[in-house]
Parts: structure tokens; C-alpha cells; sequence
């Protein structure tokens, strides 16, 4: 398999040095890519990196997996228009540990596996490199004017830029070349923006050792409107299911817009490019169908949860937003309620006001879900509201606790997709 064929097939090749794809073809080939720890999780930006590496195992090489403890301690200006808080040294083994979990879930690490995956942490090798030790034996092999020419330097120049960050394309061209010397590492990959520091990384190891060493960067994720992939209305799309539930996760696949779905597509799926294409132009013949959208957000759901969590997930979109049942909802025990209604607005109210009953148009105001019974009533005698997924069709309703789902919550919808969370207390 050529891997760098296959990865310029998905358009996943921005910058590659001349003789990478030769060094890949020629034999089994050690090659990384650097996790910052700024989280004890990894996120959706993340999954680029991480499925690089995958392709390089399956492909037959062997993939390291380096976690920046030290680097993390510094801070990479690339692609940042301002200096970060630098984290200390306990929050950095948290959050390194997080990444080292969740790594294992998607490369093979097996000892019995010939190109088995490997997990490195710089803070390993520079714990006890003093200052003087590395501008001695490293600061003296890379010029000031070769670190100024860099676009990370460049760019933060005007805005003004930290001796500590000015420093951290040196520590991260030593770590290629300590993987390089220890690990017989030859490639490290990265997004664009990386360029500079991993070049830095094959200089030093040319003028330090004579040695031969290669790189290969993808272009950085955006959506079709120029904004940053991998964030929701609320946030981060975390891999960590307890900052990002799978049912959010897969609902993040389920909604990009049609005009992110084939590039998404192509980068993210290990189906075969043909498929992922012949996928794009069934979508494009019937784009209200999704199912570029679904189909993507079913594999990667498996791959970053489980099976199960797809089923979950898939089970809920029904209810929510198909022709589930009506005992379809109250099926769901009280935290998967929650989870898939996270992000929903809540009401809240005694447990009195429904143990005792009330009707539903008095119930709908005063708890704020309508700003008047007229409201309420106009609502219902039109047909446009469900409590509990069953549509309410009359106004003189007496809601009580047998509506309750799992004791405390009933789901009020508005037209199609505009949901309520009332929660008794």
C-alpha cells in the first residue's frame, strides 16, 4: 500500500520532503506526530493526527505517538496570535495521562505486533538537560537567522513573542533528533503549521549527526466557511465521552453542512477513496437523505466510542427526530435522558404543582415554556405541541406524575425540533 498515494488521494498532503514517499516504499519506516497537553483530553481537531498515525500502522510502519511533558511546559506559538498560560507540571501529567488512555484506543500497541505502536513523553529526556547542556550541544547547530525566518516567528514578531516561545522550535527539533538517535525515527508528520518546527527537527539531525530524516505535513482542517473545525455551538467536541456525550459526538457528524461533509469525508473515513466517492455522489443526487453525513458519523462514532454507543446515539436521534414509538423515550434510563438532552433549555418547578395535577395551559405559562395561555392554547389547537413525544390534543389537559419520565422530567415540544426540559425538583 502506498500510503503517501493514498493520503494525497484525500487531499491530506500540504508539504512533503523529496525522498518521503521513496523512504516509505522502501521498508518498514518509524514515524511520529506530538500530542500538546494542554487537556486531559484529546478533541474532534485532534482525530486528524491521530488517524494519521493510524494509516502509517496500517500501512505497515511503525507509529510513535510522542506526548509533550515538556513542551507543553514551554508552549507553541504556532498558529497562535498570543502567548498561552503555561500549565505546571502537575496539571501537565494529567492531562498526559488523559492523552495516553485515549491513544490506546486507536493505535495497536501490542508488543506481539511487529510495527506495534509506541507512546514517548519528551519530558523523559529533557528533565535533566540543563540549560547550558542544550544551547551547548544544540543551540549552537541552528542559527538566529535561520529561527527568524520560520512564519510561526514571523507572524508573532509585531505582536511581540517570548524568548520562552522563541525557543520551542529548538526543543522540538531535539526531540526528532533524540527519536531519531534512540528511536531510529526518520519521519515526523504534523499539520501545516508544524513545517517549520519539524524542518527544524531534520536540520538539526543533518548538521548534528549526519543523518537522514523526512517530514510530511497535511493541510490544517477548516470548514467551508474559513472557521475553525472541530468546535460546536458549545464548544470543543471532546473524544472523552464524559466532556462530549457519543450521542453529541455523533450528532456533530450528523449535522455538517453539505459543503464540509465530502472534504470531512475523505479525511477522516478509512474507506476506500472510491467508495467515499461514489458516497459523495449519491449525496449529491439526494442531499436531504444525509447520507454522507450518516454514514461518516457511524464510523467515527464506533471508532472513537464503541458499537454500542452508535446504537445509543442512533436510538435517540429516532426518538428525538424520527418515528421512534412513544414508549421509545420513556425506555431511556435517567442519564441517557440527560444526555441526549443536554444543551436543551429547562424549566424548572415543584413537584407539588404536578403530584397534586394541573393543566397543561396553566403549567405552559407559568413555568415560562409559553409567554401566555393564549399562546399555549394556539399552540395545541394547531397541533404543534407533544409532552413526552405524544402530541397533546387537548387544551384541558391535567398533566400528573404518571407523565414524569424516570420520576422528575417531562420533554415538551414545540413544532418539530424546539424542545423543553421541564425538570420537578
Amino acid at each position: 500500500m502506498n500510503l503517501i498515494e493514498d493520503l494525497r488521494s484525500r487531499n491530506l498532503v500540504q508539504d512533503i520532503m523529496p525522498g518521503t514517499e521513496e523512504q516509505l516504499m522502501k521498508e518498514m519506516t518509524a514515524g511520529y506526530i506530538g500530542f500538546d497537553p494542554t487537556a486531559d483530553s484529546l478533541h474532534v481537531g485532534s482525530l486528524l493526527p491521530i488517524t494519521l498515525l493510524m494509516r502509517l500502522q496500517k500501512a505497515g510502519h511503525k507509529p510513535f505517538a510522542l506526548v509533550g511533558g515538556a513542551t507543553g511546559m514551554v508552549g507553541d506559538p504556532s498558529g497562535k496570535s498570543q502567548e498561552r498560560n503555561l500549565l505546571d507540571i502537575e496539571a501537565i501529567n494529567k492531562n498526559c495521562e488523559g492523552i495516553r488512555k485515549q491513544l490506546a484506543k486507536f493505535l495497536d500497541f501490542s508488543s506481539a505486533t511487529p510495527n506495534a505502536a509506541v507512546l514517548v513523553n519528551n519530558y523523559d529526556w529533557f528533565k535533566n538537560y540543563s540549560f547550558l547542556d542544550f544551547i551547548r550541544e544544540v543551540g549552537k547547530h541552528i542559527s538566529i537567522n535561520y529561527m527568524l525566518a520560520k512564519d510561526s516567528v514571523q507572524k508573532r514578531l509585531e505582536t511581540g513573542m517570548s524568548f520562552t516561545e522563541f525557543t520551542y522550535q529548538l526543543i522540538q527539533g531535539y526531540d526528532f533528533y533524540y527519536l531519531h538517535t534512540h528511536n531510529n525515527i526518520k519521519l515526523q508528520m504534523g499539520g501545516a503549521d508544524q513545517w517549520g518546527n519539524i524542518v527544524t527537527g531534520t536540520e538539526l539531525i543533518r548538521r548534528k549527526g549526519g543523518g537522514e530524516a523526512f517530514a510530511m505535513t497535511c493541510p490544517l482542517i477548516t470548514k467551508s466557511d474559513g472557521s475553525k473545525f472541530g468546535k460546536s455551538e458549545s464548544g470543543n467536541i471532546w473524544l472523552d465521552p464524559e466532556k462530549t456525550s457519543p450521542y453529541q459526538f455523533y450528532q456533530f457528524w450528523l449535522k455538517l453542512p453539505d459543503a464540509d461533509a465530502g472534504k470531512m469525508a475523505l479525511t477522516f473515513s478509512f474507506k476506500p477513496v472510491e467508495e467515499i466517492k461514489a458516497l459523495i455522489a449519491e449525496h449529491e443526487t439526494a442531499p436531504h437523505l444525509r447520507k454522507l453525513q450518516k454514514a461518516l458519523a457511524e464510523e467515527l462514532t464506533i471508532m472513537v466510542h464503541s458499537a454500542e454507543d452508535l446504537a445509543f446515539a442512533q436510538k435517540a436521534s429516532e426518538i428525538l427526530f424520527g418515528q421512534a414509538p412513544i414508549d421509545a423515550l420513556r425506555s431511556l434510563n435517567e442519564r441517557q435522558l440527560l444526555e441526549v438532552m443536554e444543551g436543551v433549555p429547562q424549566v424548572k418547578s415543584s413537584k407539588d404543582t404536578i403530584q397534586n395535577g394541573i393543566d397543561v395551559l396553566t403549567f405552559l405559562a407559568e413555568s415560562g415554556v409559553f409567554a401566555s395561555k393564549g399562546e399555549a392554547r394556539k399552540m395545541v389547537q394547531n397541533g404543534g405541541l407533544s409532552i413526552n413525544k405524544e402530541k397533546v390534543t387537548a387544551i384541558d389537559l391535567v398533566l400528573n406524575s404518571d407523565h414524569l419520565l424516570n420520576g422528575q422530567y417531562l420533554l415538551i415540544q414545540k413544532g418539530k425540533s424546539n424542545y423543553t426540559m421541564a425538570i420537578f425538583e
